[in-house]
């Protein structure tokens, strides 16, 4: 507590006469975007870093507490793979004009729901693609492009990510996990 003052999770600006990042929860309006307190983002409005996210899939981006998401951070839902057991790869059901039918749910290249746990900072321009899970704690380097689940407490780095190296050992590790400070009163 500064000057009194306890941080409030529902603020859209953590920081007064600030505007540049913001307290990401506050501002979701998609119901299947899901973001826990204090995570923020260096921008002005996270939804515009989630791309190609369709209703009709039902896939829901899953953010966890305490999360610091860099500016240029992108995070690519499954509506961004197309069909690829079909003769063409072209999305024709899904424009205007083309008399298709949509392909059956179990034809299309879901990957499922991406969760990102607590306390993970994604660097700047970082490209998060469907499906993975961040574990807590991790740290995804800048201009990386991650499209394989990331072990809790690991770095990342690199097009594609991959480790290099984990922030802790194997016993500190589990200790955090099981201690999930994120969960105790702020």
């Amino acid at each position: 507590m500064i000057n009194g003052k306890r941080p409030d999770p529902d603020k859209v600006h953590p920081i007064n006469g600030y505007d540049k990042e913001i307290y990401i929860k506050p501002t979701i309006n998609n119901p299947n975007i899901i973001v826990g307190d204090f995570s923020y983002i260096a921008d002005l409005d996270f939804e515009s870093h989630v791309t190609h996210h369709y209703q009709w899939n039902g896939d829901k981006l899953i953010i966890g507490k305490f999360c610091q998401i860099a500016v240029g951070v992108e995070f690519v839902m499954n509506g961004a793979n197309h069909q690829m057991n079909a003769v063409s790869t072209f999305p024709f059901y899904t424009l205007e004009g083309w008399d298709m039918e949509p392909p059956a749910m179990a034809d299309l290249p879901l990957k499922g729901d991406t969760i990102i746990g607590n306390d993970v900072w994604i660097g700047q321009n970082a490209v998060i693609l469907p499906g993975v899970h961040i574990g807590d704690g991790a740290i995804i380097g800048a201009n990386s492009v991650v499209g394989r689940n990331v072990e809790p407490y690991t770095i990342v780095v690199g097009n594609p990510a991959k480790v290099l190296r984990k922030r802790f050992d194997d016993e500190l590790i589990g200790l955090l996990q099981s201690f999930k400070w994120w969960e105790k009163k702020h």
